[in-house]
């Protein structure tokens, strides 16, 4: 039977820095609370700043001669690379990736005098990703109770390899190439021709590719230069609010339609909440208004220039308040009036398009919404504000991209979602798009990563702040839930149309590299069912693991029988049974078709000692919170290995000729023997 394909739209250039550019910003943007702190004791502490205090500056000399070291050097020297390490290495390898990550950058640190930054962008994900590589080698061939020796000699031993090599070969690379980058920069601002930036990125900013631009060049940068001369005009080029003011203050004058009456509301969340994506849909309604943006760009960038002023640090986001927050003690003067004539001029050519112009702006202002989210390549966190629509499924959205990425998520990731998600997964492989990921991770682990999001309606409210750009279902029925036919048919018509009109799929910050003609990867802490392999593969489910007629008579009594069996393979300590009670007072296990699987919280994974699965059957069924239940699966999950298990059991309780074939076993060689065979 033929099976219907799903054409592959192709990664433009523009697609390929964007992406590039995302991947930048999710290692500086979790940090900015960082670059602010830095950048308020530089404001008030250095020798230029409100309070100077040699101490805490780091400039004169102490009782005995010696230089005072201050907190503003070791900040930006040591504390902000090795953030933005971990957290480049976190997003490719979570948290191991992340602590290699860091280990590899204090070796670019220690390599030069000058701060880090793009060595830590570059050593961050690098060494990630080679650790990711190297425990490929012998993932699965470690003996058991030997995991946590090899895992931290490994991390340690290569970690030290890439510090090494980071010392002695890429900070002088980086070394370099900061100095020609900075030497650039020199030569536009002496020439007076520094302006002229806004020619690239004002555009940059509405096609989303500034990110690499700011992220990957202007911020390093920005922050040599603060360190020499205590402020820099770089932070500013991007950051300044004044352009895409203008245009939204044109639209409120001259503008008609849903466009004028939403531009006021618009430019309170551009000026005040610095989230400046609101004012592209009005670019986009009209693309000759990027002029106005430029004029508007290089009219502040003069000023500051003029007027020599500058930000001590990168003020993102770009609102008014983190502008004047991050502004040089001597620069306010320059700064205001930048942020002014900014405006000033982008409202007068804007202006003058839109009154000469048959077009005043009317055009449709969602149709231009939806374009600049399909740019974007997710959902805009702020198009409620132009639209009136609100995300999440049960408000009607609608993707502006293929859905190409589902999780399931739950309180620790192992159990209740790992089901679901096998479930789903074969769903949408059956409708045939064998292409989209379906994955299952903790609550704790998720990011703004994913274009659908599956939980227990007791969890949504909490998954939701971390996925707001996602479509989200909240369902009580992880088996057979009425939600997933819903899905199935989203990612139908999703796929259909983003085929049709070529539209991409973008990860936001965090993601591995991924677009619409790819499959995209899961984010850090994310699961993914592998194929299963024999039941005593990897010895996760094992004949003294499986009782066909359990004691207990109420749901407590069964979660301590299945933690016993665990308890007694060793695979737990008491404190993970403990955690398996805690999990199911928060949230219900119970999956539906007489299945519970309870297992631990996501904090209590380091009880686990190794992998493993329990299965106890109750033939007459015990009360489960309202629902009966005769099957409970206790699960205890390390590295992945138990999905394949669950992935078995998934798909016997949607299949009810093989529950019953359960049912009415007579001997646990039969139900070893089903589960063996469910993925043969």
């Amino acid at each position: 039977m033929a099976t219907e394909t799903v054409a592959k739209p192709r990664t433009s250039v523009r697609v390929g820095v964007q992406k590039f550019g995302t991947f930048l910003s999710g290692m500086i943007m979790p940090n900015i609370g960082a670059f602010i702190a830095w950048g308020l004791i530089t404001a008030l502490f250095i020798e230029k700043g409100w309070f100077p205090v040699a101490e805490l500056g780091g400039f004169g000399t102490n009782a005995e001669g010696d230089p005072n070291g201050g907190i503003v050097g070791p900040m930006v020297t040591y504390l902000l690379p090795i953030l933005i390490a971990y957290t480049g290495g976190r997003m490719v390898y979570d948290v191991r990736g992340g602590v290699v990550g860091a280990i590899a950058t204090m070796g670019v640190i220690a390599g030069t005098d000058a701060p880090m930054f793009i060595g830590a962008m570059i050593m961050g994900p690098l060494g990630a990703w080679t650790m990711k590589k190297i425990d490929a080698l012998w993932d699965g061939k470690i003996r058991p109770g030997f995991e946590m020796l090899v895992n931290n000699f490994s991390a340690g031993i290569w970690g030290a390899l890439l510090a090494l090599g980071g010392f002695y070969g890429l900070s002088w690379v980086v070394q370099r190439f900061t100095d020609g980058a900075g030497a650039v920069v020199g030569f536009l601002v002496n020439n007076g021709l520094l302006p002229l930036t806004s020619i690239f990125i004002e555009p940059a900013k509405v096609l989303f590719l500034n990110n690499a631009i700011n992220h990957g060049v202007l911020t390093p940068l920005g922050i040599q230069q603060s360190l020499e001369q205590g402020k820099s005009i770089l932070f500013l080029l991007e950051a300044n609010p004044g352009p895409g003011l203008g245009i939204l203050l044109a639209y409120m004058f001259f503008g008609r339609g849903a466009a004028r009456a939403s531009a006021p509301g618009a430019a309170i969340i551009h000026f005040l909440g610095g989230i400046h994506e609101i004012y592209f849909p009005y670019v986009l309604m009209k693309p000759i208004l990027i002029l106005a943006a430029i004029g508007g760009g290089m009219a502040g960038i003069a000023t500051m220039a003029i007027t020599n002023s500058g930000l001590v640090a990168p003020a993102a986001p770009g609102s008014i308040i983190a502008v004047l927050a991050q502004t040089s003690r001597d620069s306010y003067v320059g700064v205001i009036l930048a942020v002014i004539l900014a405006t000033a001029v982008s409202f007068l050519i804007a202006a003058v398009i839109l009154r000469t112009s048959k077009n005043k702006g009317d055009d449709d202002l969602s149709a231009a919404t939806s374009r600049m989210e399909a740019m974007k390549g997710k959902k805009s966190s702020v198009s409620s504000a132009l639209t009136g629509n609100s995300a999440g499924a049960q408000d009607g959205t609608v993707l502006t991209r293929p859905v190409r990425n589902i999780v399931f998520a739950c309180d620790a990731g192992m159990g209740s979602s790992a089901m679901g998600a096998s479930v789903l997964r074969n769903k949408i492989k059956a409708a045939g798009f064998p292409d989209v990921k379906v994955t299952n991770s903790a609550i704790a682990n998720l990011n703004d990563n994913y274009d659908v999001v599956v939980t227990h309606q007791d969890l949504t409210e909490r998954a939701q702040p971390r996925t707001a750009s996602a479509v989200h279902y909240s369902v009580d029925n992880f088996m057979n839930s009425p939600e997933y036919d819903d899905i199935v048919e989203l990612v139908r018509s999703s796929n259909t149309d983003g085929a049709a009109s070529g539209t991409t799929t973008e990860p936001a910050a965090g993601a591995q590299p991924t677009a619409a003609a790819t499959t995209a990867a899961p984010a850090q802490g994310a699961h993914t069912a592998e194929p299963a392999a024999a039941v005593e593969g990897k010895g996760v489910l094992l004949r003294e693991s499986v009782i066909l007629n359990g004691t207990a008579t109420d749901r407590d009594a069964a979660i301590d029988e299945a933690g016993k069996l665990l308890l007694d393979r060793g695979a737990v300590d008491v404190s993970y049974v403990h955690a398996m009670h805690e999990r199911e007072e928060s949230v219900s296990t119970y999956m539906g078709s007489f299945l519970a699987i309870p297992h631990g919280t996501n904090d209590a994974k380091e009880h686990i000692n190794h992998s493993a699965v329990s299965i106890i059957r109750y033939p007459q069924g015990i009360d489960w919170g309202g629902k009966q239940v005769k099957f409970v699966v206790g699960v205890a999950g390390l590295n992945n290995e138990h999905l394949h298990i669950l992935s078995s059991i998934a798909k016997i309780f949607t299949n009810k000729a093989q529950v019953a074939q359960l049912e009415e076993a007579t001997t646990v060689d039969e139900v070893l023997e089903l589960f063996g065979k469910v993925n043969a």
